[in-house]
């Protein structure tokens, strides 16, 4: 039978009846032969049990998205049928006398149906994790005050929390659609500082002003992307079956140059938002984000490429510009200075000094090449046309312009969980 068939007649109808079913704790293991069972945290304590009393091994266990659920399918399939229909028999000491050799079995993805089984549970918690992630966007009941200040922020507006961290305290988690569990992600971190805990080093300090000045010097006012406990809280973590946002970002596309197959039609790609210059609106498009800037806010980036015949870099170095004063509370138009951001913003308002732009050479130098903010998206919008670059090339001034590696695409080329959960919600 084929991995689809397995699917068909035996995965699908048993694991739908798996799912189906209340279970007081979902968070419990049970014994595939026994009555004994565990709480999940202390899922080595069923496993060595699996080995010892029943000489039975799941491999890749760290690959398996619900295991609960898994246990409890594979539970009902052995009261079916025995497990050597199932595992893979290993006999120990298979050259010694008979009385001391063992048989272990191994129960791991070689068997079609228990890689189906993987693949359904790994599609079924991705499901899962989107569905949590739309309702914290609709969810109107957030109330949080920022940690590093007294601004509050409720109703529907934690994106708008992040942004703010990010761009008044230079203390960023990722882009707001990246992250899932937020409110706990929150939690989390709020319970380190109150304990004094640095958020990227984790040393314990005496008292807030000891912590305060030890983030800013060592600048630790950041999280530790090699920490574990923050992996649940990134989307791309559910991504691919038991791999984390590294090894799905370090995959290479050496693949990609050798296969024919260039039919990209049912890949979708994920939108990034870019955050408005002035507030913090979000859009996926350059048309959206011109369109908000000149509405809202009366700022017309479109029509100043035209009247100024912006090249390409010379777009990112006055966007960079612009981010820079209004993140240091100054005018980019007149240069004075304000005690906040909300203050410098109701002055170019009022002043009418959105359109106005200091002299070129104010604006159009070698350091607003680099962004304001990391991952800034607005840059990823602006017009990069071929006649822009080669323009640029030949009025550089010398000054050397070092473009981005290629994007590792393999993993978005690959068959994966999301691309198979994609192509259904398309359908």
């Amino acid at each position: 039978l084929s991995v689809t068939c397995l699917s068909d007649c035996v995965i699908y109808p048993a694991l739908c009846l798996c799912l189906s079913l209340h279970h007081p704790s979902s968070e419990l293991l049970v014994c595939l032969f026994c009555s004994e069972s565990a709480p999940l945290l202390q899922k080595d304590v069923l496993l060595k049990h699996l080995l010892i009393e029943h000489k039975l091994v799941i491999g890749d266990v760290k690959l398996i998205a619900d295991l609960p659920e898994y246990m409890l399918y594979w539970k009902g399939r052995f009261l079916e049928q025995p497990v050597t229909d199932f595992c893979s028999v290993i006999k120990t000491n298979s050259t010694g006398p008979v009385e001391k050799q063992e048989d272990y079995y191994l129960l791991c993805d070689v068997l079609p149906e228990d890689r189906v089984l993987r693949e359904k549970l790994q599609q079924k918690r991705l499901e899962e994790i989107l569905e949590q992630q739309q309702k914290e966007r609709d969810d109107s009941s957030f109330h949080r005050l920022c940690m590093f200040c007294s601004e509050e922020f409720t109703g529907n507006r934690w994106s708008s929390l992040l942004n703010h961290m990010a761009r008044e305290h230079s203390f960023s988690i990722g882009l707001p659609d990246n992250i899932v569990y937020c409110n706990q992600f929150l939690d989390t971190l709020q319970h380190k500082l109150d304990n004094l805990q640095c958020l990227y080093c984790e040393k314990t300090f005496r008292d807030k002003t000891t912590l305060k000045d030890h983030m800013r010097k060592k600048a630790h006012r950041r999280i530790n992307a090699n920490n574990r406990e923050y992996d649940r809280f990134y989307v791309i973590n559910y991504l691919e079956l038991g791999k984390t946002w590294e090894e799905v970002q370090s995959e290479d596309d050496r693949e990609l140059v050798d296969d024919n197959d260039d039919d990209w039609s049912d890949w979708q790609a994920h939108p990034v938002s870019a955050v408005c210059l002035f507030c913090d609106h979000q859009s996926e498009t350059m048309d959206q984000i011109y369109t908000h800037m000149k509405e809202a806010h009366g700022f017309d980036l479109h029509k100043l490429r035209t009247e100024l015949n912006l090249r390409f870099y010379q777009q990112v170095k006055l966007v960079n510009f612009i981010r820079r004063q209004i993140h240091q509370s100054r005018c980019y138009g007149c240069q004075e200075k304000f005690d906040s951001r909300a203050d410098v913003l109701q002055h170019i308002m009022t002043e009418d000094h959105v359109m106005k732009l200091p002299g070129m050479s104010t604006w159009d130098q070698p350091q607003y090449y680099f962004p304001t903010y990391e991952n800034d998206a607005l840059l990823c919008t602006l017009s990069d046309s071929d006649d822009d670059e080669e323009d640029e090339k030949s009025h550089s001034d010398g000054i050397p312009v070092i473009a981005e590696d290629i994007s590792n695409l393999r993993a978005l080329k690959q068959t994966s969980v999301l691309n198979q959960l994609l192509k259904n919600r398309s359908t």
